[in-house]
């Protein structure tokens, strides 16, 4: 795996200031995440955050530093503090070069999961990628990322394997979106299939 550090910085640091634009009103907005609206999604953003933090510092076991409903009020009270509070602390936590050697427990995974940094940072910059266009579809905003960040998001992207187990519950992404791509399709509307959205979500919803 390479460091994806610097590119993944890029894409969190672009979340913080798509959130600093939600306000209240924003919070009850569907997402492209089916069955969450807005404070939900920026609700699990925090959550990962902070338990990829912990992680990255040893104590990612904790299950509960992962409760995205442990946040939730601080979410409808002030978002874009909040979740920028949590998304400056994962990249402090990332800036050390010894935590790509480190091993993160990720308890989503199972019992006692257990992965090298590097990869454990790959999961993070991709999730984000993605959340990030969920985060700007709701609000109606263009989101944008440098063409280097999307060329090195997009073999992660691809890597994620595709089958019945996105359909249960909790699963990270939900099943490719298959058929013809429409003309014109970008590398980032490749990523978004792969991982289960609709690159004309907002189109579709109205």
């Amino acid at each position: 795996m390479p460091d994806v550090r610097p590119f993944h910085r890029i894409v969190v640091l672009n979340s913080i200031a798509l959130v600093d634009s939600v306000r209240a009103a924003d919070l009850d907005t569907p997402t492209p995440c089916a069955g969450w609206n807005l404070a939900d999604l920026l609700a699990h953003m925090t959550a990962q955050h902070r338990g990829f933090s912990m992680a990255a510092r040893g104590f990612g076991d904790d299950a509960d530093v992962w409760r995205a409903d442990s946040v939730m009020g601080a979410i409808t009270f002030d978002p874009g503090g909040t979740y920028a509070d949590a998304a400056r602390d994962v990249l402090a936590a990332f800036a050390d070069d010894a935590v790509l050697r480190a091993s993160f427990a990720l308890p989503e995974f199972g019992p006692n999961a257990m992965f090298p940094g590097t990869i454990a940072i790959g999961f993070h910059f991709i999730d984000y990628v993605v959340h990030g266009w969920d985060v700007a579809e709701s609000l109606g905003v263009a989101y944008t990322l440098p063409d280097d960040v999307v060329d090195a998001a997009l073999p992660l992207a691809l890597a994620v394997p595709d089958g019945g187990y996105r359909e249960m519950p909790d699963a990270p992404f939900a099943r490719a979106v298959n058929g013809p791509a429409a003309p014109g399709a970008t590398k980032l509307d490749r990523i978004l299939r792969h991982l289960g959205r609709s690159p004309d979500w907002a189109g579709l919803r109205l």
